[in-house]
């Protein structure tokens, strides 16, 4: 019930127990006051979408300082670059194509090191071969005759152009030297094109050449020099992490099978392989640019970043198994209660071993030291399937005592007899996949162990020392 005074609205609510509440709410005071309501309405949603850009960038920046780092560098290299521009002896050597080694710093630097080699080189080779091919067709263009000039510029842009635009479907060179041809297709048109015009090309060439020679310089430099980030021991850390993140998901996924109780850490941990089956992309490209970097740490210019292709492809299929566990919590058959009981130990003691060897293999990677354990967890692990094997092998004759008694019937002759009791297939079925799945996960877990195996051999880890390896697990 509500009533309108002079100056306000009062409005009056019975509740239970015989008691009301009231609400004073304050007239409108003009035009000016809604106005000024409706820009709060629209201010609101901006306001709260920068902030949270805000911490998301904060919270990255604290999570990952590289990155802050290598946004730095970037700022540091444009700053040393744009000298060109400033210093009126360096403008004057170059002239306005100094913005070439600007443009340069803006498209090469990249946040490897790898990366921005691969780049650089990319570039400058490219750059050179066409600037070079170009003048050459300029030369042989320019004493043809005024008639047969454009006709062979646009014969050599055509068939350049064409041949080095193929080529980037070819694998191997859409894996390393794609930008590279991109470049060459580039600098060969404007240098083909322009010098039908000018008269100092190969002047105008010898400037863009030399300010991307120092452009890219100038990036690997820094690269290289100030808080170097390379690519090979992104890839190195990020197959470390993935083994650690599928050993966490195994034992969770069958915990959480057999255990109803799920918090948000537990799912959280539950939910690790799927990092895993996201990172094909990443390691690709960690693996292409790791091979453009020098020897650094414990990895020299012949590291086999190849094997870290296949390591992560068994990690992949093992990562698929233990997807399809995960996904068997929340199935619309559920296997009983005691069946579950019945198979607990057996399922969580192969979760346990085949955990320890993903870890086991995990400190391989972060010590980069050959395993003396790894046969021994394996061998563990290969017990309990077998162990797991039998258990499914009994499954038919597991009947609960609780259950009540099975139905009677007169055989005819000796009077009364008992049903047989047997589980039905819709009881089996759910558990059955499960462990058919821990089997299987079992399986593509030794296939990661030879994989890392043949990694640390090619890769020529030393072997094991007791307190490197000891400090690392703690």
């Amino acid at each position: 019930m509500g009533k309108e005074a002079s100056d306000k609205l009062e409005w009056k609510i019975n509740v239970d127990g015989g008691t009301s509440e009231k609400e004073i709410l304050m007239p409108e005071s003009g035009p000016f006051h809604r106005i000024w309501q409706g820009l709060k309405i629209m201010l609101r949603d901006p306001i709260f979408r920068i902030r949270k850009f805000l911490e998301r960038a904060w919270s990255l920046a604290i999570a990952e300082p590289k990155k802050v780092i290598h946004g730095f560098k970037v700022g540091l290299a444009l700053s040393l670059v744009s000298l060109f521009y400033y210093m009126r002896p360096l403008y004057d050597g170059f002239g306005g194509n100094a913005m070439w080694a600007v443009m340069t710093v803006v498209v090469v630097f990249e946040y490897t090191v790898g990366a921005t080699l691969c780049k650089c080189i990319n570039r400058a080779t490219g750059t050179f071969l066409a600037g070079s091919l170009g003048l050459g067709v300029h030369w042989i263009a320019s004493h043809s005759g005024d008639k047969f000039e454009p006709i062979i510029l646009g014969t050599s842009v055509f068939l350049l152009a064409s041949a080095a635009t193929f080529s980037r479907f070819i694998p191997s060179v859409k894996s390393r030297f794609d930008y590279g041809a991109m470049i060459f297709i580039l600098t060969f048109s404007l240098v083909s094109i322009s010098g039908y015009r000018l008269d100092k090309l190969f002047e105008m060439a010898h400037q863009r050449v030399s300010t991307i020679a120092i452009g890219t310089s100038l990036c690997i430099i820094i690269t290289m020099l100030f808080c170097p980030t390379w690519a090979g021991n992104e890839l190195h850390s990020l197959i470390h992490s993935n083994l650690e993140k599928l050993a966490d998901s195994l034992d969770g996924s069958v915990a959480g099978y057999f255990t109803s109780n799920c918090n948000h850490d537990f799912s959280k941990k539950m939910e690790s392989y799927k990092c895993v089956l996201n990172s094909k992309a990443a390691e690709d490209s960690l693996a292409n640019f790791a091979r453009w970097e020098p020897a650094h740490g414990p990895f020299n210019y012949w590291h086999p970043w190849k094997q870290y292709l296949k390591v992560g492809s068994a990690l992949r299929r093992c990562g698929y198994c233990i997807g399809t566990i995960n996904s068997s919590i929340n199935s619309e058959f559920e296997a009983p209660e005691f069946l579950k009981k019945h198979l607990h130990n057996a399922c969580t003691t192969l979760s346990s071993h085949a955990s320890n060897v993903l870890r086991e293999l995990a400190t391989v990677m972060a010590t980069t030291t050959k395993s003396s354990k790894i046969n021994f967890f394996v061998g563990e692990m290969q017990h309990a399937v077998k162990e797991l094997r039998n258990t499914m092998i009994c499954l038919p004759n597991c009947y609960p005592t609780t259950r009540p008694p099975p139905p009677l019937e007169c055989d005819g002759k000796a009077g009364i007899t008992t049903k047989a009791t047997t589980l039905s297939m819709t009881e089996i079925l759910p558990v059955a996949t499960v462990m058919s799945l821990l089997i299987e996960t079992a399986v593509r877990i030794e296939d990661i162990a030879e994989q890392v195996n043949d990694l640390a051999e090619q890769a020529d880890f030393k072997p094991a020392t007791s307190k490197k390896v000891q400090s690392v697990k703690n």
